[in-house]
């Protein structure tokens, strides 16, 4: 099968091309998994993380990719859910032990024993995959398999990260970065809170003109001050700044949501500049979104067919991974990129 394998962690400024094209043995299915033919596999930007080394994969090579779209080809003798030719999706979440505390609590996110797609296992950059049968999503017939691929991450992800906000219909919501998590965010919003205005930071124009052709009320710079004081807001971005400008945008009692898996260098000058009276004083909260469960990728996936959510995408072929992912380190984003791999 052809695929694209990250061989040694690098810098995508100093190398615009860290994936390499390779032949490889198809993957055979173990007793609880299925082999699935990929059919699209949506780039992300934890894929960044892995590439430079911030969530580095635990040996190499590895294929990447964690939003994976795909037609059952077959099956482990134990699998008893899928059967050939039915039509499946991967997520970041590959396997967990299932009998610790976390588990047992529907925490699978927080497992000790997480392992990710693409990072801990190989992923979706190649024409075949194998997956855990219990780790496989039904992806509805409404979405076709470019729309698909963001829902499995981007959307689950932003979907948890909206529940974890504890947004009221009504209040005000802010979304600090605007890429394809944040962009699936708003279109979540304006069905289940149709009362919250949404206000969007991000650095580039063209994101910030995104922002309001999908309905956000305002759209400033990262550094801008919103009109109102915001009860929540939900910080996509890969750097630390946002998150010292989006605690003095907090009404009193507001909460910040952090939903990246890793932070780039931090700006020190940024974090000299936290004080307790203007990011911290009147009850603020701040919490992390670790990873995705089962139930959010199902969940997510349930309600974006019922609004339907479309997500905006950009296409690309496999051997066009590395100009998706230099896109993405660039911040060239209008909604998720999606490689388009097999029919």
């Amino acid at each position: 099968m052809k695929a694209m394998i990250l061989k040694q962690l690098t810098d995508l400024s100093q190398n615009p091309n860290p994936l390499e094209p390779a032949e490889l043995p198809m993957p055979q299915p173990g007793e609880h998994e299925v082999l699935l033919k990929v059919l699209a596999c949506g780039v992300c930007h934890t894929e960044l993380d892995e590439i430079e080394g911030r969530t580095p994969p635990p040996q190499l090579p590895v294929i990447l990719g964690h939003q994976v779209i795909g037609r059952v080809e077959a099956c482990g003798s134990a699998v008893r859910r899928w059967r050939g030719g039915e039509r499946v999706g991967v997520a970041w979440i590959f396997s967990a032990c299932g009998s610790c505390a976390y588990c047992r609590s529907g925490q699978e996110n927080l497992c000790p024993h997480f392992r990710a797609t693409g990072r801990d296992t190989n992923g979706g950059y190649a024409e075949y995959m194998t997956a855990p049968e219990d780790f496989v999503y039904a992806i509805p017939e409404i979405f076709s398999d470019a729309e698909a691929a963001p829902l499995l991450c981007a959307g689950a992800i932003g979907y948890r990260s909206l529940r974890l906000s504890g947004l009221q219909d009504g209040q005000r919501l802010g979304l600090t970065g605007f890429g394809a998590s944040a962009h699936l965010v708003l279109k979540m919003v304006r069905h289940r809170f149709p009362n919250s205005p949404v206000y969007v930071f991000a650095r580039s124009p063209q994101e910030r003109r995104f922002a309001l052709e999908l309905g956000a009320v305002w759209a400033g710079d990262t550094e801008d001050t919103a009109p109102e004081k915001l009860n929540t807001i939900i910080d996509t971005t890969p750097v630390w700044k946002p998150i010292v400008e989006a605690m003095r945008n907090l009404a009193p009692g507001g909460r910040l949501i952090i939903n990246a898996i890793r932070k780039e260098t931090p700006d020190q000058q940024a974090l000299l500049e936290l004080n307790y009276p203007t990011h911290l004083w009147m009850e603020k909260e701040i919490k992390s979104v670790a990873n995705v469960a089962r139930s959010d990728v199902s969940e997510f996936l349930q309600l974006a067919a019922e609004i339907p959510i479309r997500p905006e995408v950009e296409l690309f072929r496999l051997e066009e991974a590395n100009r998706a992912l230099l896109e993405l380190k660039q911040r060239k984003i209008r909604g998720a990129k999606v490689l388009m791999i097999g029919k």
